[in-house]
């Protein structure tokens, strides 16, 4: 079958340095327009690449059948709904939208005209997702679950996602990531509580966030902030069986800037294990050492492919990613007004 001809909108930090390059490399996508004001930047990467300045000449090019949207999170939704009205499939980057109501109205938007939405929610791939998925029957019964980004960033940027504005601050950014982990490996929680705040000199937006999810005996901690000089572990588990504990980052995304190509030998393949301690009552047993499951960004877009052309199962639903708005809607709540939020 012919590939997916993809139109992509935004050729910023993300849509040049994440999407175009898997795109590419995807089985079954064929990237053949950019939309972009910055025609050179195109260019110089991607020599001889179609750029126009504006998403409505690549949505008149009858040959585009899927537009993936990555732009700043203000104009998600817009752009969504333009897409949407010429006949294309759409992917956005996450969060998909500023709300929850302007979520529903893109997913109500796809239902009408029988089109695919699917949200970028990576990290379902990422490596230390994966290695929990594969580790969890080993874990028994859960109690605790610490999911965390942290960084050094001490000075504020000049840029969308560090000035205030809709859809600014790393709540958005990163907590996307974090409340759709925990909500593909948990479930609906019963209630969250958090804390958001700026916490750098000269903050317009929050740069910290320390959220705690309810699932009945079971607490998952969500934890960012840009002020970390020691990093903490990126994932901490406590189960009845025993606890799990990995440091640092998936290496899909530096693999990406340093300018690696999916697919690459060693590509997504984490040289830093994890650490898998056994315990029997109040006995824990000899630690081991577990080796990372490799990180695959490449399979949300393969799968994206066989979505428009098999009616495979769609990756990342509308309906996913509108739980994950919910939860960071809350989040805001239960933030501002100190409490916690039943769900």
């Amino acid at each position: 079958m012919a590939d997916v001809k993809t139109a992509l909108a935004g050729y910023g930090y993300a849509g040049k340095t994440i999407h175009a390059p898997l795109i590419r490399a995807a089985k079954g996508l064929e990237l053949t327009t950019v939309v972009s004001s910055r025609p050179a930047d195109v260019q110089s990467d991607l020599p001889g690449m179609p750029v126009t300045p504006d998403l409505a000449t690549a949505l008149a090019d009858p040959s585009i059948e899927l537009v993936v949207i990555a732009t700043p999170n203000e104009i998600h939704a817009s752009m969504a709904h333009e897409a949407l009205d010429a006949g294309k499939h759409v992917v956005i980057d996450k969060p998909f939208a500023l709300s929850v109501a302007e979520g529903e109205s893109v997913l109500a938007h796809a239902e009408r005209v029988g089109k695919t939405i699917s949200v970028f929610h990576c990290r379902r791939w990422d490596s230390n997702y994966l290695t929990l998925q594969a580790l969890r029957p080993h874990l028994g019964d859960l109690y605790q679950v610490i999911l965390r980004y942290d960084r050094l960033r001490p000075v504020v940027r000049n840029r969308w996602r560090e000035r205030a504005g809709p859809g600014s601050g790393i709540w958005f950014d990163l907590g996307s990531h974090l409340v759709d982990q925990a909500i593909s490996l948990f479930g609906w929680p019963e209630w969250i509580s958090a804390d958001i705040a700026g916490q750098r000199p000269g903050a317009q937006t929050d740069d910290y966030f320390h959220a705690l999810l309810g699932y009945g005996p079971l607490r998952v901690i969500l934890h960012s902030s840009m002020m970390t000089t020691i990093p903490g572990p990126a994932l901490e588990v406590q189960g009845a069986n025993g606890a799990f504990v990995k440091f640092g980052m998936d290496t899909q995304e530096e693999m990406l800037k340093a300018g690696r190509t999916p697919g690459d030998a060693g590509w997504g393949i984490d040289p830093v294990m994890g650490i898998f301690t056994p315990v029997a009552g109040e006995i824990a047993g000899q630690s081991k050492e577990v080796t990372a499951v490799p990180g695959n960004y490449l399979a949300y877009y393969e799968a994206i492919a066989k979505t428009i052309r098999e009616n495979a199962p769609n990756p990342v639903t509308g309906e996913d990613a509108l739980k994950v708005m919910k939860v960071l809607e809350l989040g805001f709540v239960s933030s501002r007004e100190g409490r916690k939020i039943f769900i």
